[in-house]
């Protein structure tokens, strides 16, 4: 009896191990691709226009490479089966890559890159009613959290384990939900379809509330198949981590509301310098 449970111990550990094998090749050719597009667009670029920041560049480098530590490699291995693990792999796929990636400004270098003609077509697709419903901040807000508190308070945390097919929907959610509703937060990108400040703000603060309530509810109440202890460290994470890449959040859209609300100061002088010009053209 005792054999024939150790048995199934291994094959089950194995499956998982092999769920993860596949789920890491196919997460580094994605993510692997994405860089390389974009370091290409920016080389291709900077031959005909302005020069491409190089903090852009270097937020998509270091945001590709938090999406791959987190899915790729020792951590993705140990978050198979330890739950801190996991938590550190979501704020790093789910908020702090989305983050750098957004600071990138993805689409604007491709909207550079492309031909007149491809641009247009792309701005049009942008401007259309599917993306201003998919990128409107309540809408993200739902994908987002509604996405975490459906995968820890359901026996969906459980199941995506098992399941190589729901493993790799279950991250492909976490990192488009994280980078859609970052992007319907702070604007880099082009917006067609924008919100006020004040609007944007009063929606990031409910989201931050669903987050945190559900951090403190993942301690009290663990996910299936999660150990106490390990719940209650993972939502420690959730809860101090998050805040620190929320805080980052708060403070740029701060900065871009106070760069568009502060006062002009340089126009008067502009207008003295007309006035000058005027009165010595007709002296």
């Amino acid at each position: 009896m005792n054999d024939n449970n150790e048995v199934h111990h291994i094959a089950g550990i194995r499956h998982v191990n092999l769920i993860n094998d596949y789920s890491q090749l196919l997460f580094l050719l994605l993510f692997s691709m994405l860089l390389i597009l974009y370091i290409s667009a920016v080389i291709r670029t900077n031959r005909h226009y302005k020069t491409w920041p190089l903090y852009r560049s270097a937020c998509f480098i270091f945001g590709i490479c938090c999406a791959l530590l987190a899915v790729v490699g020792p951590l993705a291995n140990r978050a198979m089966m330890d739950f801190t693990a996991h938590m550190v792999s979501h704020l790093l796929l789910g908020m702090l890559a989305p983050l750098l990636i957004c600071i990138a400004a993805p689409m604007t270098l491709v909207l550079r890159t492309l031909s007149i003609p491809l641009a247009r077509r792309l701005t049009k697709i942008l401007r259309s009613w599917p993306l201003r419903f998919v990128t409107h901040p309540i809408v993200t807000t739902f994908l987002n959290i509604g996405g975490l508190w459906l995968l820890y308070t359901t026996n969906l945390y459980s199941l995506m384990h098992s399941n190589s097919l729901l493993h790799l929907v279950v991250h492909f959610h976490v990192f488009l939900a994280g980078y859609v509703f970052t992007i319907s937060i702070i604007y880099f990108d082009p917006m067609f379809h924008r919100k006020s400040f004040i609007y944007r703000a009063i929606v990031f603060i409910f989201a931050l509330a669903g987050h945190g309530i559900l951090s403190k509810y993942i301690y009290a109440h663990p996910p299936e198949g999660v150990p106490l202890q390990q719940a209650e460290y993972g939502s420690k994470m959730m809860y101090y981590g998050g805040d620190v890449i929320d805080a980052i959040i708060i403070f740029i859209l701060c900065w871009q509301w106070y760069k568009t609300a502060r006062p002009r100061i340089e126009e008067p002088f502009g207008k003295s310098k007309r006035i000058r010009e005027q009165q010595a053209d007709s002296v």
